[in-house]
C-alpha cells in the first residue's frame, strides 16, 4: 500500500455579529462530487511556509485577505483511502490550524477550485452543517487553546 503525506494550512477566523459568534467556512468539493463544509485552508506548496499558506488559501477560497494571530494546533490524522484501479493509499495528513482576523477583501466564491461556496455560519449551529471532522477540532482548539496544540488530550 502506498504511503501519502500532505500537510496543509487552515484558519480559523471568527467574529461577532449581533452577539453571535460565527465561523468562516468553504464548502469543499469531494473527488466523488459531494460536498462538505471545512475550514479555508489546504495544502502547502512544496517550500511555502505554512503561514503563508493559510493566508494564500483564505483569499483563494473566501477572497478575503486574513491575517494569522497565533497557532492553534497541528492535528494528525492517518487514513486508508482509495487511488485509482482498485488501489489505496495509507494516507497521512498533517493539519497546521492558525485562529486568524479578517483584515480586507470581501465575502466571494472561489472559481474552478477546490471549493464552490464560503459562508459565515454560526457556531452554536455548526453541528447542523454537514461537514469534515476538522471543523470540530478546530473550534475544540480555538475553545480550549491546549498548551501542546492537540485537541482531545
Amino acid at each position: 500500500m502506498k504511503q501519502e503525506l500532505r500537510v496543509a494550512a487552515y484558519a480559523v477566523c471568527v467574529r461577532e455579529s449581533e452577539g453571535v459568534a460565527e465561523i468562516l467556512l468553504a464548502r469543499w468539493i469531494a473527488p466523488d462530487g459531494s460536498k462538505q463544509w471545512t475550514l479555508p485552508g489546504g495544502g502547502m506548496h512544496h517550500g511555502e511556509n505554512p503561514i503563508t499558506t493559510a493566508i494564500r488559501e483564505v483569499t483563494e477560497e473566501t477572497g478575503y485577505t486574513a491575517e494569522p494571530i497565533t497557532l492553534l494546533g497541528i492535528d494528525s490524522m492517518n487514513r486508508r483511502y482509495p487511488r485509482p484501479h482498485g488501489e489505496f493509499a495509507d494516507f497521512h495528513g498533517l493539519r497546521i490550524v492558525y485562529e486568524a482576523h479578517i483584515t480586507g477583501g470581501e465575502l466571494r466564491n472561489e472559481t474552478n477550485g477546490s471549493t464552490d461556496l464560503a459562508a459565515w455560519h454560526p457556531i452554536a449551529d455548526i453541528t447542523l452543517l454537514d461537514r469534515v471532522d476538522l471543523i470540530d477540532t478546530a473550534i475544540e482548539l480555538w475553545r480550549t487553546r491546549p498548551p501542546l496544540g492537540r485537541a482531545n488530550g
